[in-house]
């Protein structure tokens, strides 16, 4: 256990933890001493072992919903008594042109479902989670929201425009609200991954769909994920290197960190 970042005995709510980054994170947290609340619509194919002991509480959650939202504050409370830290991670991404020039896939054009689904994911539900956790806090008068955004939130992405602005909204949500709460001893940060190891949500059909939003074969997608030449870093990130970021801003020791988002993407720009 890691005792520099004295996060023993705080309490996490981490959305969207089932899987990929969110799964990370809660197990890191868990690690570094906290007890963590994971939300995500299902657990279906989650086993004890990926979540054991005494310091998870696993909660279904729909974050798009607001009562389902409250329910998983209340289910917090009642099991670990409070929210020190709430990880805003739920999301999702549905790779999609604005225009299918070619005309051969338009399933893959932008439209009103797909354009729907993830602003009510991705910007409804951090609007939902943090306002929900940070009436909690306020009652501590301390806390941490971590909102998850993108790097191309900032820099936009090709054939993820949609996806790109609610991510962009998150950027702007974390700026005011640290305006906001501030004062009242709670901060707000967020990080925003780039290029990242492969994980279960990496779908061939996620796949295909971006790939042919950008014109290339999801082979050609697949190798510059691995060869990530607009990474100065020149490789894909870890999950541990997303969660060990989340960890450290979930600390005293970033104490005075408030308002920004942290690009964790290797230096990776689309400039």
């Amino acid at each position: 256990m890691n005792n520099w970042l004295d996060l023993d005995g705080k309490v996490a709510l981490v959305t969207g933890g089932a899987s990929g980054i969110g799964k990370e994170i809660a197990l890191n947290l868990s690690q570094n001493g906290m007890k963590v609340a994971v939300g995500d619509l299902s657990f279906t194919n989650i086993s004890d072992d990926d979540f054991g002991g005494d310091s998870f509480h696993l909660i279904e959650c729909d974050v798009t919903n607001l009562d389902s939202v409250k329910n998983m504050i209340t289910q917090t409370i009642e099991r670990f008594g409070k929210i020190d830290v709430l990880v805003n991670n739920a999301g999702i991404n549905m790779p999609r042109l604005l225009v299918d020039v070619k005309g051969e896939h338009p399933e893959y054009e932008l439209d009103e479902r797909s354009f729907d689904k993830m602003y009510l994911v991705n910007q409804k539900g951090a609007f939902f989670c943090a306002q929900a956790a940070a009436k909690e806090m306020l009652k501590n008068s301390s806390g941490v929201i971590i909102n998850v955004t993108s790097e191309c939130g900032l820099e936009g992405s090709e054939g993820q425009s949609a996806y790109a602005a609610t991510k962009a909204a998150v950027y702007s949500f974390t700026r005011s609200w640290a305006k906001e709460l501030g004062r009242s001893g709670i901060r707000v940060v967020g990080i925003a991954p780039g290029i990242i190891e492969a994980t279960g949500l990496r779908t061939l059909e996620y796949e295909k769909a971006l790939a042919y939003t950008r014109n290339i074969s999801v082979e050609q997608l697949r190798s510059g994920y691995e060869s990530t030449s607009t990474t100065p870093l020149g490789r894909a990130g870890k999950l541990s290197e997303i969660a060990d970021a989340v960890a450290f801003l979930s600390s005293d020791r970033a104490g005075y960190i408030h308002g920004v988002t942290y690009n964790v993407a290797g230096g990776k720009t689309r400039g």
